[in-house]
This record gives C-alpha cells, sequence and structure tokens, in this order.
C-alpha cells in the first residue's frame, strides 16, 4: 500500500458550517492527513498526550485478526472521543427505509419488474426521511446481503447526522449535487459520480443543488473492493488512482445536535451537546471515498462475440465464495461496438445472479424505450431476461459497422442472494405494470431451414 499524506489540509469549519472539500487519490492506500500542522503523531498511534489535546480514537472497518491485506482501519486524533457523541438511545421509525430480512405475506418477488422514475412529491425530505428502499437480500443480522434504495432529497441536514452500523452505502446520483461531511472529510458528489460510505462513519448530508434523486446500494457484508482482473492485466476498469478519500476537516462547533443510528435494521435517535465531525488528523486505510465514473475504461470484444457483463465491473463486494460476489456494481457507460458477425447487445440469459439495474441518462442499449434516466427494474435469480423486440429487430438486421454507444451510463447491482420487493416496491412505488410486455412481440422464426438465416 502506497501512503498519501496531506498537510495543508482544511482546518475547521467557518459559521456557517460549510467546508470545501480537498482530496487524496488512490483506492485502499494507507493515507495521512491532518487539518492543523502537528495534530498527527509521528512513530506511534497513541501517545501519551496528543497534540492540541486532541483524544487518540481506532475505528476499525475489519476484526482485528483479519489478513492483513484486507485489515482496515483508522487513526483518529479528535477533539472529544466519540463515546462523547451519544446518549442514551430512543427508537424511531423510518418505515420507508427496511433491511432484509423483508418479507411481507402476500406479497411475491417472482417475476421481472420495471418501475418509472421516483418523482418528487414536494415533501419537505433530507437524506433520512427520503430514502425509500426497492428491495432487499440475505439476512442484515448475519452481514450478509443488500438492500437497494432511492434516495429523494430536497433540503439539508441542519445539526443533525447519522451512521449506519449494518454496512456501507454505495451512492449513485443521478440528479441534483450532494455533499458529505463526514468525520474524515468532506466529498461532494453529483451525477456520473459515486460514493462509498463506510460502516459506522458519522457524516452529514447537505443539498449543494437539487432536488437530487439517485441510487444506493447498502452492502451488509465485506467491503467493495476493486475487482481482480486476471488475464486484462494491471489496466483498464476502474484505476486506483482515479479514486479520491477526503482530507481532514474538522468542526469545532457545540450546538444541540441529534446523532440518527442505523443498527440491525433499527433506528435509533440520540442527542448531544455538540458536532460529532470533530477529527482534526487522521490516518489509516478506513476512509470513505469518491470516483468519476467517467474515467472507467470498459473492456470488451474486439473481433466477435459479446462477453460476460462482469467485465463492466467496478466494485465487487466478496461473499466467501470465490468467483461469486455478495455485490457486484457494474457499469454500462459510453463505449464502442465493433464485434463483427455478432449479436452485440446482451443476450438473452437466466442467472443465477439478481440483477437490479438503474439509469444515469440515456437510453440504455437493450431497452430502447421504457427505461427512461432514474428508471430502475430487477431481473431476479434464474429468471429469464434480455433485449426487447425492438432492440432485438435492430441487432440482427443492423449493417455491423463500428458504432459508438453515446450518452448512455447505466449501472447494475447484482447480487447472489434473490432480491425480495417492498411492500413500498410493490404497492406505492410507479411499477410498470405490463413491463413484460416488451417481450411479447417475440416471434417464432423457426422454420426447418438449416443455415444462418
Amino acid at each position: 500500500m502506497n501512503t498519501q499524506r496531506s498537510s495543508d489540509a482544511l482546518v475547521r469549519a467557518p459559521s456557517n458550517g460549510s467546508i470545501t472539500p480537498g482530496y487524496m487519490p488512490g483506492f485502499g492506500n494507507d493515507f495521512e492527513t491532518e487539518a492543523l500542522p502537528g495534530a498527527l503523531p509521528q512513530g506511534q498511534n497513541s501517545p501519551q498526550k496528543c497534540g492540541y489535546g486532541l483524544y487518540a480514537e481506532q475505528l476499525s472497518g475489519t476484526a482485528f485478526t483479519a489478513p492483513r491485506g484486507q485489515n482496515e482501519r483508522s487513526w483518529c486524533y479528535r477533539i472529544r472521543p466519540s463515546v462523547r457523541h451519544v446518549n442514551a438511545f430512543t427508537p424511531i421509525e423510518l418505515p420507508l427505509w427496511r433491511s432484509a430480512p423483508c418479507l411481507t405475506p402476500g406479497l411475491s418477488s417472482l417475476g421481472q419488474y420495471r418501475w418509472d422514475p421516483l418523482e418528487h412529491s414536494g415533501e419537505s425530505l433530507n437524506w433520512i426521511t427520503g430514502m425509500r428502499t426497492m428491495t432487499s437480500a440475505g439476512d442484515v443480522t448475519l452481514q450478509s446481503g443488500m438492500a437497494s434504495h432511492i434516495y429523494l432529497v430536497t433540503h439539508s441536514m441542519q445539526d443533525e447526522y447519522f451512521f449506519s452500523a449494518d454496512g456501507e452505502l454505495l451512492v449513485v446520483p443521478q440528479e441534483g449535487e450532494l455533499r458529505f461531511c463526514t468525520e474524515l472529510g468532506v466529498i461532494d458528489v453529483g451525477p456520473q459520480e459515486i460514493a462509498i460510505l463506510p460502516r459506522g462513519l458519522v457524516y452529514r448530508v447537505e443539498v449543494i443543488s437539487g432536488p437530487a434523486r439517485g441510487f444506493v446500494c447498502e452492502n451488509y457484508g465485506q467491503k467493495f473492493d476493486l475487482p481482480n482482473r486476471g488475464p486484462i492485466g494491471a489496466n483498464c476498469l476502474a484505476n486506483p488512482r482515479d479514486f479520491k478519500c477526503p482530507v481532514a476537516a474538522f468542526e469545532d462547533r457545540d450546538a444541540p445536535s441529534r446523532v440518527v443510528i442505523k443498527w440491525c435494521g433499527t433506528f435509533h435517535e440520540t442527542w448531544i451537546d455538540h458536532s460529532p465531525l470533530d477529527v482534526v488528523a487522521w490516518h489509516g486505510n478506513y476512509c470513505p471515498y469518491k470516483y468519476d465514473l467517467r474515467t472507467y475504461s470498459p473492456v470488451g470484444a474486439i473481433l466477435f462475440d459479446h462477453p460476460d457483463p462482469s467485465i463492466f465491473t467496478v466494485l465487487t463486494a466478496p461473499s466467501g465464495q470465490e468467483g461469486t460476489a455478495n455485490i457486484d456494481f457494474v457499469l454500462f457507460r459510453e463505449r464502442w461496438l465493433v464485434a463483427e458477425n455478432s449479436f452485440r447487445p446482451p443476450w438473452y440469459h437466466k442467472n443465477v445472479m439478481s440483477e437490479l439495474m438503474g439509469n444515469i441518462y440515456g437510453v440504455y442499449d437493450a431497452k430502447p424505450d421504457g427505461f427512461m434516466p432514474g428508471s430502475m427494474s430487477l431481473h431476479n435469480c434464474m429468471l429469464p431476461h434480455g433485449p426487447d423486440r425492438q432492440a432485438f429487430d435492430h441487432a440482427t438486421e443492423e449493417a455491423l459497422v463500428p458504432e459508438r454507444l453515446s450518452e448512455t451510463m447505466s449501472f447494475m447491482f447484482e447480487t447472489r442472494f434473490p432480491q425480495q420487493l417492498t411492500p413500498f416496491a410493490a404497492q406505492e412505488a410507479p411499477m410498470q405494470q405490463d413491463y413484460q410486455a416488451v417481450w411479447r412481440t417475440l416471434e417464432k422464426k423457426f422454420d426447418g431451414t438449416p443455415g444462418l438465416k
């Protein structure tokens, strides 16, 4: 691992609480950063006395004894230890943010589903109240599986903070820009970017431009990592240098503050008298990231056939079973199609993995109609799916010259678990009731004549 150091980081927040972000490049690096000179101890993690009267505290994202290459932790030097950032917890209800297992009697998740974009209602919503769970899989208490959400955010959190003990969040904005003010620094993220927020990290979400809408993958299991490239080698796909980790920034602000925690699928609140974002310096490899999806370098067939969609994997969360992910995050962006004598769109198939797709912008080549930006679809475990009639006809008749797919960006949350619909997804979200009709006009072409026609 490389060590990235920042000593010209940002200092305390001004009176309005606004901080301008700064970043360090790299994925999985061992970073070190300080917002005040000399705040970061050298040569040891826990000195008898820390500079500036700070407290030393470790944030561990893995078990202490995890293998070295998987062990993740960061040492934080903060104004107050985090035991001062919580008081007694009181349960609260957030009925639209659900966790697995989420099984509803009489509600079947067996089928192929697609939803129109979830529209803003005019209701005032922040990051916590604006989360809408669509599917869940696995079991949050066993730290295995995931949930997919759509967020609708219209206003910033004011003296309000959140953290999840249940898993990390992969945030995929579709419209509007958000600012994540975290314990370890500040991240701005907008459409065509993603953010990864680790389990246990405290943060506040502000709206830079809105209203904001996007997708979230809540990962209960092992953290997202870069996929092994195998024969592809050291380059292409998502390169580590394009991930950005925030430099240290802190708030030294005394004000009544609400902290909400998600724990084993339940929500609780606690009240404190100060901001918990008080880490003045930190070092380690357990931290939030952002990534610009436009830097993803896709690879593909340059002679014939359509490879498996796994070649478009940006991040993968391992399951413990080799080659079978708890979650894969897959990106379909602009690219050239050059395969000869080949059906170029994704082929028809059934898959042991469950595929939840979302459209960030543009037109997805296998579904030119009905899958507009902000839409999502679910093709569950072992249920057949593939191009609609229009895409099939075009792909089988078009002249196979080099073609550039432009103005398109869609993604997939793929998991080894069957995904269960929430009552919101089945009964309130704008489900396209006739989605399966996109395949109904695929006609029998077999006539018993040998050959390729």
